[in-house]
């Protein structure tokens, strides 16, 4: 499917920072949004986007600030480390 917005020459610099393709910039920001939200999975990201591997997904992820590092993962490296220290 293909979507198409209008937005006023006006208002498209508050939304998309210089220099960049619009198109491109707006469905990246509504693609990190979904995955942030939950309402997308990593493969589904990374095939929108056309990316080529989860690397590249990741670092995409990284650039919106999207961590999937939980609370819970560093509990459990934290007691990893705590028995490889004790060892």
């Amino acid at each position: 499917m293909q979507v198409i917005v209008e937005i006023p020459d006006q208002f498209i610099r508050h939304l998309v920072p210089e220099g960049q393709d619009a198109a491109r910039s707006l469905l990246e920001e509504s693609v990190a949004g979904a995955y942030r939200d939950g309402r997308l999975t990593m493969e589904q990201v990374r095939q929108i986007l056309g990316f080529g591997t989860r690397m590249q997904v990741d670092a995409f992820l990284q650039e919106h600030e999207i961590f999937d590092y939980t609370a819970e993962d560093l509990n459990k490296d934290m007691a990893i480390l705590d028995r490889l220290l004790v060892a």
